[in-house]
């Protein structure tokens, strides 16, 4: 697959894992200009709240925000509405609480949309990509392979309605095979030649998501934690164009 630039950074979200809005912005000033995703997670809406993800959509970006909604089917349906209001580009729920409340959750975003605006993307998380397979079956006490456990919590969401997954790069080619190619796949894991492995264990490089089929791949400290945060992105964009 050969991307422009601008292709190459719509496939990018950059996590803004910070603990107050002010460290986010810092970054902002420091990447503009580069049409990236951003994704807001629990740490950062946590403290920054809904005005913070108002922010970045003034400035134009799109947003995921990554709150992992996991509960009674009514209450996460009334979160989803909550956040589709919000204006999201993006939200995840977990497939682990089930069909029923995966399918709720479209209901909260069809009640809350208002003419004119776009239905946000919606998808589930399957396995973190910091589940190994002695966690998968020692500590969470699911049998078989993790790509098994991917594999079926991909074709709930999908029976559920949902747009795609998240999940490890190393299992996109075979939720691509068993939901098929339209079905979205987001992607965490992902660390440039030589950075960290952090908490990470199941990982690829960019440009190895990339020819897996990824549509979207979240890169967290490679670029937030990097001494020039815009040349580490500028590098990544580099490997994917």
């Amino acid at each position: 697959m050969v991307l422009t630039r601008e292709q190459a950074a719509g496939k990018v979200m950059v996590a803004l894992d910070y603990a107050d809005a002010a460290s986010a912005q810092r970054l902002l000033e420091e990447l503009q200009g580069i049409p990236c995703y951003m994704k807001v997670g629990m740490q950062l809406f946590y403290a920054a709240g809904p005005a913070f993800v108002e922010l970045l959509k003034s400035k134009g970006y799109k947003v995921f925000l990554d709150v992992k909604m996991h509960d009674i089917p009514n209450t996460v349906k009334g979160g989803s509405n909550s956040v589709t209001k919000l204006g999201v580009d993006m939200f995840n729920v977990h497939a682990a609480g089930g069909a029923a409340m995966m399918e709720a959750a479209l209901e909260g975003v069809d009640a809350a949309l208002s003419a004119g605006q776009s239905k946000p993307t919606v998808i589930a998380v399957t396995q973190l990509t910091s589940t190994s397979q002695a966690t998968l079956n020692d500590e969470i006490g699911i049998a078989g392979t993790v790509e098994e456990a991917v594999i079926r919590y991909a074709r709930l969401a999908k029976g559920a309605g949902l747009d795609g997954v998240v999940a490890s790069p190393m299992e996109v080619g075979s939720i691509k095979a068993a939901c098929g190619a339209e079905f979205q796949t987001v992607t965490p894991g992902i660390r440039p030649a030589g950075a960290a492995l952090n908490d990470q264990s199941r990982i690829m490089t960019p440009g190895e998501a990339l020819r897996q089929g990824t549509d979207y791949m979240v890169i967290g400290r490679p670029i937030t934690a990097a001494a020039n945060p815009r040349e580490a992105l500028e590098n990544i964009l580099k490997e994917l164009v």
